[in-house]
């Protein structure tokens, strides 16, 4: 079982609906995965790290030390929390702390797509990407940092811990490098062969307070149980995306 599916809105602030669709109803499916012993495989989330100030370590001695922000966090931890906390497990169980995830077939996802699809919405629309301004004095406008990855990794990954006999447990996925934000615009223009255009605007004030500034997989447990493929860079995962799916067909915007 893949259970790769949430609730991912960070704006919506009900805790009974997080709790329903990525606490109670993770725990069915893994109760009936341990039932009838089958692996077990579902997605947590970089967000329970939360301002980073406890480092970004899938260590699971951590986890207790974890404070996320937000709602949706909150409840992707919880269920990392509780799995850890079974007595009766799956035969094979991973949970992932996805990063900040961008590539095809997220096209259906709205205000939850990832920065690379909805800039080069953007670009296409109106030649120019927004990015917010920073708001603390260590970073500059854009050159807030996170660990994007690109789907095709993240499958690599996942179709590792279905065919090897990885042992079970919480790990990250992301890259193992932070990259900017203004490295990821950088990258959409390049990729549409146009000029940089870039403007800053006003983070919305409720999200000011509970927003990463700086998110970087630590990759270590993955490449210690045999996990050797490189990730993709920035630059190469937009190039791909971008001119293997997006702009090519011209369907998606």
């Amino acid at each position: 079982i893949y259970h790769i599916g949430a609730r991912t809105d960070t704006f919506l602030q009900d805790e009974a609906t997080f709790h329903e669709l990525n606490l109670a109803y993770s725990q069915k499916l893994w109760t009936l995965a341990t039932t009838y012993q089958i692996p077990f495989f579902y997605a947590s989330s970089a967000a329970t790290y939360g301002d980073g100030s406890q480092g970004f370590s899938d260590d699971e001695k951590q986890l207790p030390l974890l404070q996320p922000l937000n709602a949706y966090a909150r409840s992707k931890h919880a269920f990392d929390l509780w799995a850890i906390a079974q007595p009766h497990k799956p035969p094979r169980w991973a949970g992932f702390k996805f990063f900040n995830v961008y590539g095809p077939n997220e096209y259906h996802k709205g205000a939850m797509s990832s920065v690379a699809y909805r800039g080069l919405l953007q670009i296409l629309q109106e030649n120019e990407l927004r990015l917010f301004r920073s708001y603390r004095p260590e970073y500059k406008d854009g050159e807030q940092k996170r660990d994007f990855i690109y789907v095709k990794d993240v499958v690599d990954v996942l179709y590792f811990f279905l065919v090897e006999e990885v042992p079970s447990g919480i790990y990250n996925l992301g890259t193992g490098k932070a990259e900017t934000f203004l490295e990821l615009g950088e990258a959409l223009f390049r990729a549409l062969g146009r000029p940089v255009r870039i403007r800053f605007i006003d983070m919305p004030e409720v999200i000011r307070e509970k927003y990463q500034y700086f998110t970087e997989a630590d990759m270590r447990k993955l490449r210690s149980v045999g996990y050797a493929r490189p990730f993709h860079s920035v630059r190469d995962g937009i190039e791909a995306y971008v001119r293997g799916y997006l702009y090519p067909e011209r369907r998606y915007w």
